[in-house]
């Protein structure tokens, strides 16, 4: 495997990104851990450095200026990296959509139909930064977070579940 982002069965998938991580930067080794490879290295480097470290490494960028997993529009509207991820893999799952709107939402500069749970999930972002060491800190706490708002997902997509109290 080299940085194209195709996986080779047995072999641990390097990943790399800016350094700093809030929203994106964390639902993105989530998603990649949960469904492409649950062995994934990642490094956070400053932003000048992903792309040294990319070819250094062999590691496959994200959500860094100029790399293909990167923010992007579609339809004229803007997507994250996380749908890129979700588009370069072909992920399908319903419920992986669903918490995808949610991603942008708390991400993308402005959503045509911004996702409620987008609010709440950029602030517990922010204050993830705040409290964690480091990336990899920040990464070991919100994950049980992305996994609690994937089950949720899965219950809206398959019984219709819904918010109570949101505006």
């Amino acid at each position: 495997m080299g940085a194209t982002g195709l996986r080779t069965p047995g072999i641990r998938m390097k990943w790399v990104t800016r350094e700093r991580a809030k929203v994106d930067r964390i639902a993105c080794p989530w998603l990649i851990t949960r469904f492409v490879d649950p062995k994934a290295e990642f490094r956070f480097v400053p932003k000048e450095k992903v792309d040294e470290v990319a070819d250094r490494e062999g590691a496959i960028p994200f959500d860094a200026p100029g790399v293909e997993l990167t923010h992007y529009r579609e339809g004229g509207e803007e997507r994250v990296s996380f749908d890129a991820i979700i588009r370069k893999y072909k992920l399908a799952d319903p419920a992986l959509l669903d918490l995808a709107g949610i991603v942008r939402t708390a991400d993308a500069g402005r959503v045509p139909h911004p996702r409620p749970e987008g609010a709440g999930l950029e602030a517990a972002a922010l204050g993830f930064r705040q409290v964690a060491k480091d990336d990899h800190d920040n990464m070991r706490l919100q994950f049980p977070m992305y996994d609690a708002l994937y089950a949720y997902c899965k219950w809206r997509v398959e019984q219709g579940g819904t918010l109570e109290h949101a505006a």
